[in-house]
């Protein structure tokens, strides 16, 4: 017989699917990393399992211990599953912008969730990263994986992801093109790629109200560059230390309101129904393609991180999309 023992074996191995309508008239071959079809429906299944068996491994977490982590919700969803399968109970903490449906599907296989204010700085002890801290330090047996600084998640990357896209494009991809949240996805596959072929490019979607861009291009961390923005699990307001801009060598920015067209066209066009920052990543990859004028010989990989099933109530909504000026 040939079964999984649980879901979390089924992380990995996601297809790669070339962009055919949405990347006409452009000459390279776009192919998109669909991470949807992890488990969890993210690509964050990949370094939330491994979060947790490293932390296991030090002796960190321990037996009917308890998960806190500050997320956008897909990162929630991996270590939901992980903690499933494994015994242990998780509460997470989001900011009041993300999706109800993120907030609902988290609920729905038992976490607990804290709503924390979008608009306030990093160190505010409102903010969903104050208040995962402060949880972790009052709930006894309760384990923080700070998927921001955790090393475990950009090493989850290079052991899984990069080798995946190597083979797959059987070492003939020359661009990688991701968006950049946490880091660990940008970090770990670019570091894996540049070692096989130092001449692969690795291109950072970044939106506006984030600082990473211009910290790539000036060493300058500008408050005066932050802001709030709509789209999702992607751009900071502070630099993790998982984002290695050594091996990122460009950063492209995308509007709100670009990305979450492009989401809808992947969905009519491609028949891919994916997540908001997808259609960032996209849109960035195929400006950068013009800009640059690749060619036939160019082979661009961009990872898609989550499925729409997270965004039904906005960028899915036409009149959440009027509202939001995004449509007519």
């Amino acid at each position: 017989m040939k079964y999984l023992n649980h879901i979390t074996e089924a992380i990995g191995n996601t297809p790669l699917v070339k962009l055919n309508n949405v990347a006409k008239g452009l000459k390279p071959t776009i192919l998109a990393k669909v991470e949807y079809m992890n488990p969890g429906n993210s690509v964050k299944d990949r370094m939330a399992i491994r979060m947790i068996e490293d932390a296991e491994k030090a002796g960190i977490l321990k037996p009917g211990g308890t998960i806190i982590e500050g997320t956008s919700g897909n990162t929630g969803m991996g270590l939901a599953l992980a903690a499933i399968a494994k015994g242990y109970k998780c509460i997470f903490t989001l900011a009041d912008k993300q999706s109800k449906e993120k907030m609902d599907i988290l609920r729905a296989v038992g976490a607990e969730v804290r709503v924390c204010p979008t608009n306030v700085a990093p160190d505010h002890p409102d903010s969903y990263y104050s208040v995962a801290k402060r949880l972790n330090e009052e709930i006894p047996n309760s384990f923080y994986p700070n998927q921001y600084d955790n090393m475990s998640n950009w090493a989850a990357h290079y052991e899984s992801t990069g080798p995946e896209i190597w083979e797959q494009t059987e070492g003939k991809v020359t661009h990688f093109i991701t968006g950049v949240g946490t880091g660990g996805t940008v970090t770990g596959i670019s570091r894996y790629l540049k070692e096989q072929n130092p001449g692969v490019v690795t291109v950072g979607i970044d939106t506006y109200g984030s600082v990473f861009k211009k910290y790539k291009e000036t060493g300058v961390f500008d408050e005066k560059e932050i802001y709030s923005y709509a789209t999702e699990g992607i751009g900071e307001d502070i630099l993790p230390k998982n984002v290695d801009f050594d091996v990122i060598d460009a950063f492209v920015k995308v509007t709100d309101k670009d990305g979450a067209l492009m989401t809808r066209r992947l969905a009519k066009e491609e028949g891919l129904f994916v997540g908001w920052s997808c259609g960032t990543a996209v849109h960035g990859a195929i400006e950068y393609a013009r800009e640059n004028n690749l060619t036939e010989d160019d082979v661009i990989v961009v990872l898609l991180p989550d499925h729409g099933t997270r965004y039904l109530g906005k960028i899915y909504n036409d009149d959440w999309m009027r509202a939001q000026g995004y449509m007519d």
